[in-house]
């Protein structure tokens, strides 16, 4: 699957529900049908809801990074580097894929759960570069507040994570108003997880998406949980073909 990766959105829009082979349903941001598009250098972004008898059995990847970012209940990884992790809600992972890794991700202690997966493109120098994981605790996330909002930065400055592409991926409680900003040139989106409000005077709510090819300088009012991601662009063509990008 190869998608046309040019941003061309006047405001928000909303996510599509997709449902997965395995039963799991997400909310996905990009591409959709609606927005048949890559945000170079994010392949895509969405919100999955793993019921207690479903989840990813065993599957491979290979050609890019995965931040699993956990809104509520528990979801177990494991994978063919020999790692068993068990994230709860406000945990991160971060695997990177390269020249190929397995993983399973199934919900934990019989109980649903819900998060946050964002897919991040490798660029051709480095497809192939050796799989790692690694993961952080909610209380290793740093927290920050700032007129008008209070953000966690799951990645990026402070936190223990670090991606092989440069981004930010902040989770943002806003109470009021905050503007959004990021490194010139980069592109991003923001995601609505809960509660409503407008970005630059548009209603924007939950699961709904701003994509923009140039991140920050947006201004976001309301009472609402966002995520806001921002990256540099690689320039190069993302392809996807189901659990691979090449």
């Amino acid at each position: 699957m190869s998608f046309d990766q040019t941003v061309n959105t006047d405001g928000p829009i909303p996510g599509e529900t997709v449902r997965h082979g395995t039963g799991v349903n997400s909310t996905r941001a990009f591409p959709t049908e609606g927005y048949p598009h890559n945000l170079d250098p994010f392949v895509l972004f969405e919100r999955f809801y793993i019921e207690p008898d479903d989840g990813f059995p065993t599957h491979p990847h290979k050609g890019f990074e995965i931040v699993s970012y956990m809104l509520d209940g528990g979801m177990e990884h494991g994978d063919s580097l020999g790692v068993s992790h068990t994230a709860y809600e406000g945990d991160a992972m971060h695997i990177v894929a390269g020249g190929g890794i397995e993983h399973s991700e199934m919900p934990a202690d019989g109980a649903s759960c819900n998060g946050l997966q964002l897919w991040v493109n490798l660029p051709r120098e480095k497809k192939e570069m050796d799989a790692s994981y690694a993961d952080a605790d909610a209380d290793e996330l740093p927290t920050h507040e700032v007129e008008g909002a209070t953000i966690t930065t799951v990645v990026g400055e402070g936190s223990p994570l670090s991606t092989v592409t440069e981004i930010t991926y902040e989770d943002v409680r806003v109470d009021g108003m905050w503007e959004w900003t990021a490194p010139e040139g980069w592109s991003g989106f923001l995601f609505g997880v809960e509660g409503e409000g407008a970005v630059d005077g548009e209603a924007f709510g939950t699961g709904d998406v701003l994509p923009v090819s140039e991140a920050g300088g947006t201004t976001v009012e309301g009472e609402l949980r966002l995520v806001a991601v921002a990256g540099e662009p690689y320039g190069q063509p993302i392809q996807q073909r189901g659990p691979f990008v090449f």
